[in-house]
């Protein structure tokens, strides 16, 4: 198994190099999410989570600038395969407006505004719609000659999002001043954040979104910060926690189904992150991996938060599923993307199927 991975990996890395060297499959990427997608918009709020230093990207070429592992993230393969130039942080374009794609995602974020206040400022996924929002309004208009061709441009472009985490981490399973666990099931706090991601996603639509990838929410209950902190620890996760947050990843298929069925010439794909992540963890030798349990970099509190900075990461992050207490290695990221892009089990259809629709 972990020869066909590690197979499967260079032959997607060959079709990277001739994209490349060819034209883009599609004309924008636009990425939306938390910090499993922020690429440095972080870096320019008041917040404590910012990962601008080292160890985070040791293994990427720009060094650290922001992303929350050790090299690329999901989004920056997802550009590789289409052929664009990773899309930026939106909080760092100075000038031009780049039409090739923007970068909204914002760590510690959630679906719910409240999620992640107590590291400081983040784009809340409205303030990301927003932002969007004024790109489609005021920014992109003045490359296109009318608002068809505009509208033509983004229903070809492609939209990822990851989303859902935060809301679950510091408003449900941790204490906090907003005790949703003793104000919602977890049934119902998974359809109150499916409701208001439907309601979101539908606004996207009428901007001119039209191919939507979400990835559901990864096991949260396997990540260090959560194991490390969980009594009584019997084995690599605490599956109370990932049952909590299963709710939402049941239910997550039906409502992008619907939202595809009632809004015409649209595709909202579910990505199974989720489940891949979770026998990554349970069986990480079948993707070419040896440590599920322990972050690679030295952390504060047993390898319960983010880096600490400037102390080097472990001798070779590839072998890691985890790098910092929540976030997973470049080495596990780049063969959830190869997934998503070509394997129907993963997303359905596969982006490389949804850019050509």
């Amino acid at each position: 198994m972990k020869l066909i991975v590690l197979l499967f990996f260079f032959l997607h890395l060959d079709s990277i190099t001739i994209v490349l060297s060819s034209s883009p499959r599609a004309p924008a990427l636009y990425v939306f999410g938390d910090s499993m997608f922020d690429n440095g918009n972080n870096n320019f709020l008041p917040t404590l989570a910012k990962v601008n230093f080292l160890p985070y990207g040791v293994d990427f070429a720009e060094g650290p600038t922001g992303r929350f592992t050790n090299g690329r993230t999901i989004p920056d393969y997802i550009a590789e395969y289409m052929g664009l130039p990773y899309p930026p942080p939106y909080l760092s374009i100075k000038e031009s407006t780049p039409i090739t794609g923007l970068n909204y995602a914002s760590g510690t974020c959630g679906i719910l505004p409240e999620s992640g206040i107590q590291w400081g400022k983040c784009l809340t996924l409205d303030d990301q719609i927003e932002l969007f929002q004024r790109t489609v309004q005021s920014e992109l208009p003045k490359y296109f000659k009318d608002t068809n061709q505009l509208m033509d441009y983004l229903s070809k472009s492609l939209f990822v999002f990851s989303i859902g985490s935060n809301d679950y981490f510091y408003m449900y399973l941790e204490p906090n001043v907003f005790h949703q666990s003793k104000i919602y099931t977890p049934e119902e706090f998974a359809d109150l954040l499916l409701s208001r991601l439907s309601q979101r996603f539908e606004r996207l639509y009428n901007l001119g979104v039209r191919k939507l990838v979400m990835l559901e929410i990864g096991p949260v209950g396997c990540i260090p910060s959560i194991t490390r902190n969980r009594a009584n620890q019997n084995g690599k996760c605490d599956e109370e926690s990932n049952q909590i947050v299963s709710y939402f990843n049941h239910k997550l298929p039906q409502m992008l189904r619907n939202l595809t069925s009632t809004l015409q010439a649209s595709t909202f794909v579910h990505g199974r992150f989720g489940w891949l992540l979770y026998d990554a963890i349970m069986n990480p030798s079948n993707y070419g991996l040896a440590d599920s349990s322990n972050p690679c970099c030295t952390t504060l509190f047993s390898g319960a938060t983010i880096c600490i900075p400037l102390p080097k990461a472990c001798i070779n992050p590839d072998d890691h599923v985890f790098f910092d207490g929540s976030h997973i290695t470049e080495a596990l990221v780049s063969v959830i993307a190869a997934h998503c892009i070509d394997d129907t089990s993963v997303c359905n259809p596969p982006i490389s199927q949804l850019i050509q629709m």
